[in-house]
């Protein structure tokens, strides 16, 4: 399968090392696929997904999640150095949003200006002072992690909101598992506990201990929806829409919906109940605060603040343009960096210099020039690569990895074994959103 595979250059290839040989945590992955016609493959694995109704729902019609059927594998000692990382991160984002919201110590001492606090589109004034049960602010993450040229995992983005995919990793081990036979010692870490971990965090976050919970979505038009389904079902819980929606029967709603602010029809409705103690939510309204670009440029300093530790898993370094120092020591090496607005996501609006022509490099200085505050820029990361059946046979594609960390009572943190990478399907690009021709990968982590 590997006779024409291209050999790695400027990418770390997960998979096949720069000499062409297999990485020792992929052999039994790619040994599971020999014997197989790939396109065949892909399509077995493509359909098995679609004959369980795994979609993403858009405006123009439902669309396919893509699973490529060749597994992303990271070995045990990497994820549990990994899994480590994770944890100590989200324990620390979940303390910057309670001190965001109490005291606010982290800006008094000087650690974080307030301005990237206050200038945060997801900063909610009226969530000062509250005290969500157990502390509890970000009890579900999905945090975007990529590998440098050297193979080290980085933070890329903080995802705290209402983070979406664990139920479509789920689907993409179910596509891959009912189309290759794994032999056992080459068996992934199962991803059976999920619901388990999603219901903890549930019950951590409930006022009264024990959860009675709800999941609330917008409904059938949410791009998700299939997940919410899917999360209900496998919770046992009511699947409901804000209409039908009974405060007096629950104690914790696993909020889906995309109202992630309080000036919306569902903040409106939860937050007297959330100041009150009545109700919990998970992620509750606010928690938007950590996961704003600009904050990333100081969450290795949260980690030192608030944990007392050296980051384990350290972040794209990101410039902070609204310091004028930053601002001039990026604009010295503007054309190897990556320029997002401040605001946006689903990778729309981002300027990657390194693949930009003169004329569009000298608009975005302009832009950012007048205008810095509005940007983050971000280190370009060449992101590691992983062979993907394109046409039949195998060639690297670009991909990240989102894992999901499920955080409890007392700071206890789970995470979910691997998580779902996702893949960019257009030779080179670096960008891997569904919605712009991306797909999934199923991710193993060895025993």
């Amino acid at each position: 399968m590997l006779e024409e595979y291209p050999r790695p250059s400027r990418s770390f290839d997960e998979a096949v090392d720069p000499d062409g040989s297999v990485r020792p945590a992929s052999r039994g992955a790619l040994a599971a696929l020999a014997g197989h016609d790939l396109e065949e493959l892909a399509v077995a694995v493509e359909r098995h997904g679609a004959d369980e109704g795994v979609v993403f729902h858009a405006a123009g019609g439902d669309e396919v999640f893509v699973i490529d059927p060749v597994p992303r594998v990271l070995a045990a000692n990497e994820w549990s150095r990994l899994e480590a990382g994770l944890a100590q991160r989200v324990r620390a984002l979940n303390a910057f949003v309670a001190d965001v919201y109490g005291e606010r110590r982290i800006v008094a001492e000087g650690v974080v200006p307030a301005r990237v606090i206050e200038g945060a589109e997801y900063f909610e004034a009226a969530m000062q002072g509250v005290k969500p049960p157990g502390g509890l602010w970000i009890g579900v993450a999905g945090l975007d992690l990529v590998r440098d040229g050297d193979g080290r995992f980085k933070v890329l983005e903080d995802n705290v909101r209402t983070p979406s995919g664990f139920a479509y990793a789920a689907a993409a081990r179910r596509a891959l598992t009912a189309s290759i036979e794994v032999p056992p010692h080459d068996r992934p870490r199962t991803l059976d506990a999920l619901p388990e971990m999603l219901m903890a965090t549930l019950k951590a976050a409930s006022p009264r201990g024990a959860a009675r919970a709800v999941l609330l979505t917008d409904g059938e038009h949410n791009p998700a929806y299939y997940e919410h389904e899917w999360a209900a079902r496998e919770l046992e819980i009511p699947l409901v829409e804000p209409d039908d929606l009974d405060l007096d029967t629950v104690d914790v709603i696993y909020r889906r919906t995309n109202a992630d602010r309080l000036d919306t029809e569902v903040g409106e409705l939860l937050l007297e109940p959330i100041r009150e103690g009545r109700v919990a939510v998970v992620n509750t309204f606010g928690t938007g605060v950590a996961d704003d670009k600009l904050t990333h440029a100081y969450v290795e300093d949260m980690i030192r603040f608030y944990e007392d530790e050296e980051p384990l898993l350290p972040s794209v370094e990101t410039f902070d343009l609204g310091d004028p120092a930053l601002l001039e020591r990026a604009l010295d090496v503007f054309d190897e960096l990556v320029i997002k607005p401040r605001g946006g996501y689903g990778g729309e609006g981002i300027a990657v210099l390194p693949h930009a022509d003169p004329q569009d490099r000298e608009r975005v200085r302009k832009a950012v020039r007048e205008s810095p505050t509005d940007y983050v820029a971000q280190r370009m990361v060449m992101i590691s690569c992983h062979p993907t059946v394109i046409d039949g046979r195998l060639v690297p594609r670009h991909v990240d990895l989102r894992p999901y960390i499920f955080l409890g009572q007392d700071g206890h943190v789970q995470t979910l074994p691997g998580g779902l990478t996702r893949v960019a399907f257009d030779e080179g690009s670096l960008v891997v959103n569904s919605s712009q021709n991306g797909g999934a990968k199923d991710t193993w982590v060895l025993r």
